[in-house]
């Protein structure tokens, strides 16, 4: 019950991930409020790298980030960056398919390099629901900022936005 739950809310926001992703113009990619923050093409390349990440967290009970090899692709244009985004999100909807519900309650850790946890070690639900799921939606959110601040429409996720007629 537990991973049909996760995995309703996958295939729910997959779709919304996607429509946002698809709205980035390739003249927007190299836009960034600041020097401090990415620049769009690398924001949008992250949100799809996470998607990457369901394999290491559910078919792995520790995930080395020192070993981890993020394939960002090219990212020189928006096209590129969804069709990783698909790529990675068909590898994260078998591995959520193939979990169990007792699976999300072993513990999970994320190191880079040793032994020592980055983080507390805590239950796989909790990973999935953090660093998979919320840690997207919040990237998803800068993402929406970047589309305005571009003058780029942004589509309706969970209802319409500014950009739809009422």
């Amino acid at each position: 019950m537990l991973v049909q739950s996760l995995l309703g809310e996958f295939y729910f926001e997959v779709e919304n991930t996607r429509k946002l992703l698809n709205a980035i113009p390739d003249s927007a990619l190299e836009w960034k409020p600041s020097e401090k923050n990415w620049t769009t093409a690398q924001l949008a390349s992250h949100i799809a790298e996470v998607f990457n990440w369901y394999k290491p967290t559910l078919q792995q009970d520790v995930m080395d980030m020192a070993a981890y090899k993020y394939d960002k692709g090219d990212i020189s244009k928006a096209a590129n960056i969804v069709a990783k985004f698909e790529e990675n999100v068909l590898a994260a909807k078998d591995c959520l398919e193939a979990a169990t519900d007792e699976s999300m309650f072993t513990e999970w850790k994320m190191v880079a390099g040793g032994t020592d946890p980055i983080f507390p070690p805590m239950p796989r639900i909790q990973v999935v629901r953090s660093f998979l799921m919320n840690h997207l939606y919040h990237h998803r959110g800068e993402l929406v900022v970047y589309l305005r601040a571009t003058g780029n429409k942004v589509p309706a996720i969970y209802g319409p936005t500014a950009d739809d007629k009422f």
